[in-house]
């Protein structure tokens, strides 16, 4: 067998992160959106068919392929329902492990790019968020913020670690930060890369453009054109983690409260490290107010903003991103 084409490996890859990022960038408002078009009515989130269902897990199959294979693969029971965890053995196991949270509409494939470079650090958990297109499946209402705190402290209280540090993009930026504020104790740290509705609330203009991309009935090439958008103009290909995220937003009903923005006496309690990396040319919110916000509020944190980055943050710079979080890591100790 011919050993293939580093260099055209390496491109696939460049396109594979631009898409992936670009597609987790779904907002929050528009998830609500969609759901108020679609008047489902169910109190969880569900796949709205068995073919949708079918469609999603063919994707989701393909996606985690191309990931290494996890050293443990974990259905953890909340009260909420069943949390699917993936857990890949790193560098230092005595420390806290990294435990990642991805953005709306999104699972854990989402961190095929950060993987290696996090797991070098440390042991890595990957989640996929409970109520979102994924492997956990939700059985009880979420309804508020301190239920999105509750189903994910009750998973990891389940796991071996005594503390994690939490890690997450777009709108897992948001959950960790929730879970800091709610429930505490077993969190070390928090990574939040372009956070939205953490630091600053979205702008109108994302929320406008994400109406068309958020209804399921919708041509795929509405998503693909706000997915590009969000991703700062890059290309948007059919790819196994898009097509993952795509099925997932078509075949998928969320029955998900609108988070809240958290203010600034919620903020100033944290006493955790936190590492907030804002992207400059995001068009989520106003980054730079955003950064400002979190320096002014966290009172043991480390701000910073890549200035060319969009909300595919953690896509375009995964090397970068490694690099302050290793530095981040060893502050800690």
């Amino acid at each position: 067998m011919s050993k293939p084409d580093m260099g055209d490996a390496g491109a696939r890859r460049g396109r594979r992160r631009r898409t992936v990022l670009s597609v987790v960038a779904v907002t929050l408002a528009a998830a609500a959106i969609a759901w108020l078009a679609l008047r489902d009515t169910s109190p969880v989130g569900h796949f709205t068919s068995a073919a949708g269902n079918d469609q999603f897990f063919a994707a989701y199959d393909r996606a985690m392929a191309e990931l290494p294979a996890p050293s443990a693969t974990l259905d953890l029971r909340t009260d909420y329902g069943v949390v699917r965890v993936y857990r890949f053995d790193g560098a230092n196991p005595t420390a806290p492990a990294l435990l990642l949270l991805p953005g709306r509409a999104a699972a854990a494939p989402m961190w095929a790019d950060n993987l290696a470079s996090l797991s070098a650090l440390r042991t890595v958990y990957l989640v996929d968020l409970l109520g979102e297109p994924g492997a956990s499946v939700q059985s009880r209402p979420i309804e508020n913020d301190a239920d999105q705190a509750a189903w994910l402290h009750q998973a990891i209280a389940q796991l071996p670690d005594r503390r994690v540090v939490l890690a997450g993009v777009s709108i897992g930026g948001w959950t960790a930060t929730n879970l800091a504020i709610q429930q505490p104790d077993k969190i070390a740290g928090v990574i939040a890369l372009d956070p939205v509705m953490t630091f600053a609330s979205m702008s109108a203009q994302a929320i406008i453009r994400s109406i068309p991309a958020s209804i399921r009935w919708v041509p795929r090439s509405f998503r693909d054109s706000f997915n590009s958008w969000v991703a700062g103009g890059a290309p948007v290909e059919r790819v196994p983690v898009a097509d993952m995220i795509e099925a997932g937003m078509r075949h998928y009903a969320l029955a998900l409260p609108t988070p809240s923005t958290f203010d600034g006496a919620e903020l100033r309690g944290l006493a955790m490290p936190f590492l907030v990396i804002m992207a400059g040319k995001s068009v989520m919110h106003d980054s730079a107010a955003a950064a400002d916000h979190a320096r002014r509020s966290l009172s043991n944190a480390t701000v910073l903003i890549y200035d060319d980055a969009s909300h595919a943050i953690n896509g375009e710079f995964p090397d970068r991103i490694a690099t302050d979080v290793a530095a981040f890591l060893a502050r800690m100790t």
